[in-house]
């Protein structure tokens, strides 16, 4: 069993994650699957007949000369393309919410004490909480978003200077992070959303009670690498369909002139594929992530440390 409200360093918050899943990933997955399965399958779905169609288009467009042959497809397709635009971004929304709010109410309840936690029970706090959700959502769309788009904009600007590739590689764990103690902390400690959003962002420099070194450097180093691993095992997925369709575009005559569309027939059908499974695969990696975040979280919890550790001596004392 994993012990959450206590202290870690950079190299325990990496294994503790993958420990995490050797103990409760059979769980925390069939849950997953449960609540998020269909949704998933959605995405994919849509997201596969839509871009195969988009990209069939885009790139046949310019077969035979015929320019103009991709606007006209849009214009005699609009309401189509509109009712896929809002139900993949309604779709989006809700799988973005369940995936982002899902492993903090697995891991309060583990927190908590329970060994295994129940279908039933995760949905049941989805529906506790539909209240505070919304507001969730409200904060992160006019706020959140706004403050992101406009850092991380500022930090690509500098990039033409060579601070601002420094910039962006601290930034975009930074915001990570802020993002994901907001939602631990909004859940867990029954504050309101600007003052999770205070401690969120004040708990990345220092630990509440003070007099303590800065974790800033742990918790950046530690969602970074987390980055990376994701990052290299995704790739696979969208290297290999990448590289058969170039090299067919290469390859499709010798004078360079495409005479086949590569995104339609059964190569069209296999790149699209790997990306689905790419997609999935994205989305099950991505709680490695927000996990590892969780434990951040829980670190920062300095308040809670010695109070926990307390009762979990009392419980040994009664036990005996």
């Amino acid at each position: 069993m994993i012990q959450f409200y206590k202290k870690r360093d950079f190299g325990t918050f990496i294994s503790d994650s993958f420990n995490f899943f050797k103990l409760y990933g059979k769980n925390y997955f069939k849950n997953y699957i449960l609540i998020n399965g269909l949704l998933l399958i959605l995405m994919v779905a849509v997201l596969f007949f839509g871009y195969r169609e988009f990209f069939s288009q885009l790139f046949g467009s310019n077969l035979g000369g015929e320019t103009y042959y991709f606007e006209q497809y849009f214009s005699d397709n609009a309401g189509m393309l509109i009712v896929v635009g809002l139900l993949t971004f309604l779709l989006f929304v809700v799988l973005a919410i369940i995936n982002y709010l899902y492993p903090v109410f697995y891991l309060k309840r583990i927190a908590q004490g329970a060994e295994k936690v129940k279908t039933d029970e995760i949905l049941g706090d989805f529906k506790t909480n539909a209240g505070r959700i919304g507001k969730l959502c409200l904060g992160m769309l006019f706020i959140m978003m706004p403050l992101t788009l406009f850092i991380v904009g500022f930090s690509y600007i500098l990039i033409f200077i060579i601070i601002g590739l420094f910039l962006v590689l601290l930034v975009y764990p930074t915001i990570f992070n802020v993002t994901t103690f907001l939602m631990y902390d909004y859940f867990n400690s029954g504050r309101g959303f600007f003052e999770s959003l205070s401690y969120s962002i004040r708990s990345q420099f220092s630990y509440p009670n003070g007099g303590e070194k800065s974790p800033y450097w742990k918790y950046w180093g530690a969602a970074f690498v987390m980055f990376i691993i994701i990052y290299i095992a995704s790739s696979v997925f969208t290297i290999l369909p990448m590289l058969f369709s170039y090299g067919s575009i290469l390859t499709s005559t010798p004078d360079g002139n495409f005479e086949e569309n590569p995104f339609t027939g059964a190569l069209g059908i296999v790149f699209f594929i790997f990306y689905g499974v790419s997609m999935l695969f994205s989305f099950f990696l991505a709680n490695l992530m927000y996990v590892n975040a969780g434990l951040m979280y829980y670190d920062s919890r300095t308040d809670l440390h010695q109070k926990v550790e307390l009762e979990e001596i009392d419980t040994i004392g009664i036990n005996e």
